[in-house]
């Protein structure tokens, strides 16, 4: 009997056939109800019709029996298949994700009752998911109509279902006219094809130059889609060159202006000595003195574009297998002024143009003796393997680093011969090599340490 009470999991069932299995439930129920009472009506009928009734009594009592009886059968039928109907609107109505019904009678202190009080707090936890995913929706929707990049969602097709207001100004049209126009018609074929991140140049109708492509996938119902975001990258470019050139010719005017002040200042001394009469009898040893700032200033200007050309001139890195360890032998040697002390490393080779490696860590070198002279200290040099990079770490016990701002600032330095580019130059030769150079004082004791990350 056990098994009449099992649902039936067949998959794909009919309305008609989900009514009819409901209409056997009940015509089952009333079923078992009428056979539970038939021993005892059965009994008491027999009893009544071997007494010594009347038979308008035994009819009467009869009669009354089986009323009582089937009454009694429907009603229970009634009162077990009307929470059902309850249940059932419940969990029809959270289906269709109403969740403001709730079920009467929830009590925990009845069988029935416990179910009830789970189908309200099923409802009310799914209200709140609903609620949370609805404010979450609508967060997102806000965030993407403000940002400015152009988002884009593409279906398995190719064909457009979702874009932001910054995707409709880059289209020139409102979405409510291109949705569901293909990914080719709209000039984003190639953006869906090729690698997922990387810079184009294309034009819209909404604007033109280099933009930032990232492309992802996700699915939706199940179905794959296409997630296509541009960023423009025109304008960062076009603020980077500007303040670039802003400090280019910041830099610039405060060279020339170091070198022509003084020269100005002299010819126009020299001038109006030679206008004076008579001539103080050392006018010529003026002259030269003025001659000479003259020359000087004007051969530290040429010194200031030369070294502007060789920054601006950097060639492209020439790769070749360079072993590490000979090479820092090689550049150690070559500092006369102090002692270098070599901590050795393990022998690693590196893809790298040899006359640019050695340039870089010549400057490096030069840097670390200088401030190590200041001082008394001593000067270290090392290399080590870090995952798929070679680390060189150079080390100083000078006086550290006053200023770290301005270390990769073009022509800008404390030395009062320096030139200011060799740890700029330094660092796009790392950078060209696709490394990194940082320069840092030291934890441990007074200095600064240099690091090199090539790759390996």
């Amino acid at each position: 009997m056990a098994n009449d009470w099992d649902l039936d999991t067949t998959p794909g069932p009919s309305r008609s056939q989900r009514h009819g299995r409901r209409m056997r439930f009940e015509s089952r129920l009333l079923t078992f109800a009428v056979l539970a009472g038939l021993p005892a009506v059965l009994v008491s009928v027999l009893l009544l019709w071997v007494g010594n009734y009347t038979d308008r009594t035994r009819w009467t009592l009869t009669l009354f029996l089986v009323a009582v009886w089937l009454g009694a059968a429907f009603s229970l039928r009634s009162r077990l298949v009307y929470p059902l109907h309850t249940l059932s609107n419940l969990l029809a109505a959270i289906r269709e994700e109403d969740y403001s019904i709730r079920a009467r009678d929830a009590r925990s202190d009845d069988a029935l009752g416990e179910v009830m009080v789970e189908v309200n707090a099923l409802g009310e936890a799914l209200r709140g998911r609903r609620l949370g995913g609805l404010e979450a929706t609508a967060l997102l929707r806000k965030v993407m109509e403000e940002i400015d990049v152009a988002v884009f969602t593409f279906d398995g097709e190719h064909c457009l279902r979702l874009m932001n207001r910054a995707g409709e100004r880059l289209l020139g049209q409102p979405s409510e006219r291109v949705l569901g126009t293909t990914a080719a018609e709209l000039g984003l074929g190639e953006c869906l094809e090729g690698e997922a991140a990387r810079n184009l140049a294309i034009s819209f109708p909404g604007g033109a130059g280099r933009w930032g492509m990232r492309r992802s996938t996700f699915r939706e119902s199940g179905m794959p889609h296409h997630l296509l975001v541009l960023t423009d990258l025109s304008r960062a470019l076009r603020e980077e060159e500007r303040q670039a050139w802003q400090r280019l010719i910041r830099v610039l005017g405060h060279e020339l202006n170091n070198s022509l002040a003084p020269i100005k200042s002299m010819a126009g001394t020299m001038e109006s000595m030679l206008e004076r009469q008579p001539r103080p009898a050392d006018w010529e040893d003026d002259m030269r003195r003025g001659l000479g700032v003259i020359e000087a200033r004007a051969a530290a200007l040429s010194r200031f574009m030369e070294a502007y050309s060789r920054l601006a001139r950097l060639p492209t890195p020439k790769l070749q297998p360079v072993e590490i360890s000979p090479l820092l032998r090689r550049v150690a040697g070559l500092e006369t002024r102090k002692g270098v002390t070599l901590a050795e490393g393990p022998n690693l080779m590196v893809h790298a143009d040899p006359d640019q490696l050695e340039q870089l860590l010549i400057n490096l070198l030069r840097n670390a003796v200088d401030a190590a002279l200041e001082t008394g200290g001593g000067v270290r040099v090392g290399w080590s393997r870090l995952g798929h990079y070679l680390e060189v770490r150079v080390q100083d016990e000078g006086p550290g680093l006053s200023n770290t701002a301005n270390l990769f600032v073009p022509f800008f330095t404390t030395k009062p011969t320096g030139s200011g580019i060799g740890l700029v130059l330094s660092r796009q030769i790392a950078e060209a090599h696709g490394g990194s150079l940082t320069l840092e004082n030291r934890k441990d004791r007074p200095g600064c340490e240099a690091r090199l990350r090539l790759p390996l």
